[in-house]
């Protein structure tokens, strides 16, 4: 059957569509856009899906983006997305805004035991019977004008991913329901939360076995290739490699030919920004030492496996009880953040990450299990 589509190419015409979709119960959302140059990801095209028709929003057109921010914020209309992270990138980009309630479908699929992390189209056939063509995600979202497959493809999307928030919607119980827009809420919340910049060092692989003084060369290192990635608008490897920060801090070459000798580093760096990055590292290396960070905790030990897979488990049986896919249930993240902060002999504290309906049902039979395994030590 042919899909129904309604392109928007001006503002007065998305101001007068997104009044209409006010007045729905849920609309789907899905955006298409590239990003292989640039920090940022760049809009190509703006999908709604009503339940019936597909709206394709032509953002290159598009200079008021109130009337969607608006709309993204209505707590009345339910935003249907699938995988969503990158979307709400390009939706926060465009709009200033974020959706919610935000149900994401591959969330749906899990807590009604259909699979975890299911790929859209999997998703499609397994619950709606629709074979969909193969995707377009890799073509020019940019180009124009799109191809007509770009065009099928995209309008497919918006339609199928509102005909699987029907279909998914009746099957989940009051419970998972809100569990699930409790996730969305939070994968809302998280990218909100974005890192400063000066705490991205804490997640260098290895940084641990830096000592502080090494670490604030490191500290200042990530910090000034977030901020030139965001502002020349490239992938942070495009600054600086993922690779040459640690033995940068390491080692804290003091010319630009020792610079060069360090692993991964690209001749480009070392030509548009080399001399800035010798006189960093010195500047970073020279600071007293009360401006130093605090050495970072060692990861854990392996005979702490044993305790993390009991924890798992409570969280494995949970998911077996509730029908929910075992891998929703406790983050290893969260299990890991929880064994640190009492390891080896206790107490044990509940991370801050462990939040919502999963601390209210799994909290307390996770401190339980560790005061136990603390007794059998």
């Amino acid at each position: 059957m042919a899909i129904e589509i309604h392109w928007i190419r001006d503002d007065q015409s998305l101001a007068e569509h997104c009044r209409d979709w006010h007045q729905l119960p849920f609309v789907a959302v899905d955006t298409e856009f590239m990003r292989v140059d640039t920090f940022y990801p760049k809009a190509g095209l703006i999908q709604i899906g009503d339940g019936l028709r597909a709206f394709l929003i032509d953002p290159l057109l598009i200079g008021n983006w109130q009337p969607l921010a608006d709309l993204l914020d209505d707590s009345g209309v339910v935003k249907v997305l699938h995988a969503c992270s990158e979307d709400l990138e390009v939706l926060l980009r465009l709009t200033g805004k974020l959706p919610q309630p935000l149900f994401d479908t591959q969330l749906a699929a899990g807590y009604l035991n259909l699979g975890f992390s299911m790929g859209y189209s999997r998703l499609v056939q397994e619950v709606l019977g629709i074979d969909l063509p193969k995707g377009e995600t890799r073509s020019d979202w940019l180009q124009r004008p799109l191809s007509e497959t770009q065009v099928s493809y995209a309008a497919e999307d918006a339609v199928h991913l509102a005909e699987l928030f029907t279909v998914l919607r009746p099957r989940l119980n009051d419970d998972k329901y809100a569990w699930v827009l409790e996730d969305g809420a939070e994968l809302v919340a998280a990218l909100r939360r974005e890192v400063e910049p000066e705490n991205l060092y804490r997640d260098v692989k290895l940084a641990w076995k830096l000592a502080p003084q090494q670490l604030a060369v490191l500290r200042e290192l990530c910090a000034w290739r977030e901020r030139e990635a965001r502002n020349r608008d490239v992938p942070r490897n495009r600054i600086l490699k993922e690779h040459s920060l640690w033995p940068m801090a390491k080692s804290q070459p003091s010319n630009l030919s020792a610079l060069a000798k360090i692993d991964e580093m690209h001749p480009r760096t070392i030509r548009q920004d080399g001399e800035f990055l010798i006189q960093l590292i010195k500047r970073a290396a020279s600071l007293p030492a009360e401006q130093w960070p605090q050495a970072l905790p060692e990861p854990l030990p392996i005979e702490a496996a044993g305790i993390l897979k009991q924890l798992r488990a409570i969280g494995q049986a949970e998911g077996e009880r509730l029908g929910i896919a075992p891998e929703l249930m406790l983050r290893k993240k969260a299990l890991e953040a929880l064994l640190k902060s009492g390891y080896p002999n206790g107490p044990y504290q509940l991370p801050d990450s462990l939040r919502g309906w999963r601390r209210e049902r799994m909290g307390q039979a996770l401190l339980d299990s560790l005061a136990g395994a603390g007794e059998t030590r």
